[in-house]
C-alpha cells in the first residue's frame, strides 16, 4: 500500500516533499537578500541622508510598526483569505517597494520621508506574508515533523543571514546602500515564483456563518492569553523584543557613526549573530531532550541576555570588537533554542482554523513591542547617549524569563497537586 507524503515520512525525507523544499527554497532566497537590507537600509538613513540618533530610531521604528496597527486584523483576513496567495501578493509588495529607493537614489530625489514610507510598507508586507507562512506549514507537514520543520527553516535562514551582512557590508561600499537594496527586490521575485509552484491545494478557509473581523480577532486573543503557557510564551518574547530593540536600534549607530567602522566591519556583528543562530538551532533538539522542552526555553532565555550583557563593554574600534561579536553570536546560540520551540509549540496547540488569528495576536504584541522599543531607543540615544541605550536594552532582557518562568513553576506545582 503506497503511503502519501504527508503520512509520517522516514526524518531524512523531510526535502524530499516537493512543496516543503519550495517554501524551504524561496524563503531561504528571500532572506538572503533580507540580510542584506538589515545593514543597507539604515546605511542609507545614517550615511548619505545624514540621520541623527533619534532620526535612526524612527527608521527601525517604521521597520516593525505594521505588526503594531495591522497585525491583529491581519491574522483574522488571513484567516479569510487562501495562505499561499497571501504570501505572494506579500513578496511582490516587498519587491516593488525596495525597487523605489534605487530609483530615488538615481534621480537624486532620495528622503528620509520615503525611507520611512518604505520601512513601514515593508513592515505591512511582512506582517501578512509571515502569518500566511507559519498557518500554511502545518498544511505541508505532518504535526510530528513541525519542530524538524521549523529547525529546517531557521537553519537556513540564519545560514544565508551568516554571508549576508558581511556580502552587504562590501556590497555597500562596491555600489552604494540604494544600490544594494535592489538585491533583495530580486530576491522577493525569486520567493513569489518559487511560492507560486507549490502545487499543494490552497483551498479558501471556511467562515463561520455571520462573522464579524471584530468577534474573529476577540476569539484569537482569548485563546493565546487564556492558555497559560501561550500567554508566558507571547509576554516573554515581547519583553525580549521591546529590550532587545532598544539596544539594536542604536547599534548601528555606534558602529558607524560613533566609531566610524566600515560597512563591511559592521557587518561583521550580524554575521556573527547569524553563525551563532545557525549553531544553535543544531543544537535545539538535544538540549531540549536533555533539559525538557520547559526547562530549555527558560535556560536558553537567561543565557542569551547574559551574553547580550557582557558583549556590550566590548563595541570600540579595535580588537575588543571582536570579542564583542564572537559573544553577541553566542547569545543567538543560546536563544534559538527558546524561538524555535515556541513556535513549534505555538503550532501545536492552536486549532487549524485558529491559527492565523493565534500566530496575528502572538506577533501584535511581540513586533508591535519593537517600533515602542526603536523609539524609545531614539529618544534615549538622542538625549542620554548611544551606549546608555544598548545598556538598557541588555539590562532590561534579563527579564524577559520572569512570565515563562512563572508559568512554568505554576504548571509544576499544579501537576504535583493533581498528583
Amino acid at each position: 500500500m503506497t503511503t502519501t507524503s504527508l503520512d509520517s515520512p522516514p526524518r531524512r525525507a523531510l526535502f524530499r516533499l516537493p512543496d516543503f523544499r519550495r517554501l524551504w527554497i524561496g524563503d531561504t532566497v528571500s532572506q538572503a537578500g533580507t540580510a542584506v537590507t538589515v545593514l543597507a537600509l539604515p546605511l542609507v538613513a545614517i550615511g548619505p541622508l545624514d540621520a541623527s540618533p533619534f532620526e535612526a530610531g524612527l527608521l527601525v521604528m517604521c521597520e516593525y510598526l505594521g505588526f503594531l496597527l495591522l497585525g491583529l486584523p491581519a491574522g483574522a483576513w488571513v484567516d479569510r483569505m487562501r495562505r499561499r496567495r497571501v504570501m505572494i501578493v506579500g513578496d511582490l509588495g516587498r519587491a516593488a517597494l525596495l525597487a523605489t529607493l534605487p530609483l530615488a537614489a538615481w534621480l537624486g530625489v532620495l528622503t528620509l520621508p520615503q525611507l520611512y514610507a518604505v520601512a513601514f510598507g515593508l513592515s505591512v508586507c511582512t506582517a501578512f506574508f509571515d502569518i500566511a507562512y507559519q498557518s500554511h506549514l502545518p498544511q505541508l507537514v505532518d504535526e510530528e515533523r513541525l519542530v524538524e520543520a521549523n529547525v529546517a527553516l531557521e537553519a537556513t535562514r540564519t545560514v544565508t543571514a551568516a554571508g549576508g551582512p558581511g556580502a552587504g557590508g562590501a556590497l555597500v561600499a562596491a555600489v552604494t546602500a540604494p544600490v544594494a537594496l535592489a538585491v533583495d527586490a530580486v530576491s522577493f521575485l525569486v520567493s513569489a515564483l518559487l511560492l507560486s509552484r507549490i502545487r499543494r491545494p490552497d483551498p479558501r478557509p471556511a467562515r463561520a456563518p455571520g462573522a464579524r473581523l471584530r468577534e474573529e480577532i476577540a476569539e484569537g486573543l482569548r485563546f493565546v492569553f487564556r492558555d497559560r503557557l501561550l500567554r508566558a510564551l507571547t509576554l516573554t518574547a515581547a519583553v525580549s523584543n521591546l529590550c532587545g530593540t532598544i539596544g539594536t536600534s542604536m547599534l548601528l549607530v555606534l558602529l558607524a557613526g560613533d566609531l566610524g567602522l566600515s560597512p563591511f566591519l559592521c557587518g561583521l556583528v550580524f554575521t556573527a549573530e547569524a553563525v551563532g543562530g545557525f549553531l544553535g538551532s543544531l543544537l535545539v533538539t538535544r538540549i531540549s531532550a536533555r533539559l525538557g522542552e520547559a526547562r530549555a526555553m527558560c535556560a536558553s532565555v537567561v543565557a542569551a541576555a547574559v551574553l547580550w550583557l557582557l558583549a556590550l563593554p566590548f563595541f570600540h574600534a579595535d580588537g575588543r570588537y571582536a570579542v564583542a561579536c564572537l559573544l553577541q553570536g553566542l547569545g543567538w546560540t543560546a536563544f534559538m533554542t527558546f524561538r524555535i520551540n515556541s513556535v513549534a509549540l505555538r503550532q501545536r496547540r492552536s486549532p487549524a482554523p485558529l491559527l492565523g488569528r493565534v500566530t496575528a495576536t502572538f506577533r501584535f504584541v511581540v513586533w508591535g513591542c519593537m517600533p515602542l522599543g526603536a523609539l524609545a531607543g531614539g529618544v534615549v540615544g538622542e538625549y542620554a547617549g548611544v551606549r546608555t541605550a544598548l545598556w538598557t536594552g541588555a539590562v532590561g532582557e534579563l527579564l524577559a524569563v520572569v512570565p515563562l518562568l512563572v508559568a512554568v513553576r505554576g504548571g509544576a506545582g499544579r501537576d504535583r497537586g493533581e498528583g
